[in-house]
């Protein structure tokens, strides 16, 4: 088996989660914790996944808003789709859908917690 990176992102309440599902078509696939505590989540997107949880007292300076995420989409045309459908679930653009130099089309987005969302069609 190959190895993966999970990104873990520190959320201000679990609301973030269904903005997350809404904005960027991300699928929840275990959420646990009481109210707006989030103890540990699972969200995933086609092969690509994210976990995430409420700050704890350990988690040595990690705060809502610090993350910064590129995920790889399919095709150029999916990139216009994932910006359309995140602006319209409140999501904020910071860059709109545009073909890189580098290759691929891509744009990024802050979620209600000012996270970063790059989507792109560009494979490193």
């Amino acid at each position: 088996m190959a190895d993966t990176v999970i990104p873990t992102i520190r959320v201000s309440e679990r609301a973030i989660l269904d903005h997350w599902v809404e904005a960027f078509g991300l699928e929840a696939t275990a959420v646990y914790g009481e109210g707006d505590v989030v103890e540990h989540a699972q969200l995933r997107r086609g092969d690509g996944w994210v976990m995430a949880g409420t700050p704890r007292e350990d988690d040595l300076g990690k705060a809502p808003g610090s993350a910064a995420l590129y995920w790889v989409l399919d095709r150029d045309q999916d990139v216009d789709a994932v910006h359309a459908r995140a602006v319209a679930a409140g999501a904020t653009s910071l860059r709109a859908p545009e073909d890189q130099d580098y290759g691929g089309r891509g744009c990024t987005l802050a979620d209600r917690d000012g996270n970063l969302w790059s989507f792109g069609s560009y494979r490193p």
